[in-house]
């Protein structure tokens, strides 16, 4: 598969089973006392697309959470690494189910 970006609502990305209930809360202070609210020079988290066309986050939760807590309308670029054709990732929870 050539590469893919999409840009999203990070808050639509659902999470792996690994990460069911967000990001981990010390690695998530970690990065925004580092970063902030910047996304200048962030990496794209990868994602996985399953048949429907919802997108699973593969690597990049907290980089993900962080930005749908501290800028709720900013969309993200991601990067589809994978096509997952037989599988549905809508009965995993999205990050948006862990944000107020």
């Amino acid at each position: 598969m050539s590469q893919e970006f999409v840009l999203i609502d990070p808050r639509k990305l659902r999470l792996p089973l690994s990460r069911g209930t967000g990001a981990d809360p010390f690695k998530l202070h970690r990065q925004i006392a580092r970063f902030g609210s910047s996304i200048t020079g962030m990496p794209a988290p990868w994602v996985s697309r399953d048949k429907a066309g919802e997108l699973m986050i593969l690597d990049g939760v907290t980089r993900a959470t962080r930005v749908a807590k501290l800028l709720p309308s900013q969309e993200i670029v991601v990067e589809v690494t994978e096509e997952q054709l037989k599988q549905d990732y809508s009965k995993h929870p999205s990050l948006g189910d862990y944000l107020p």
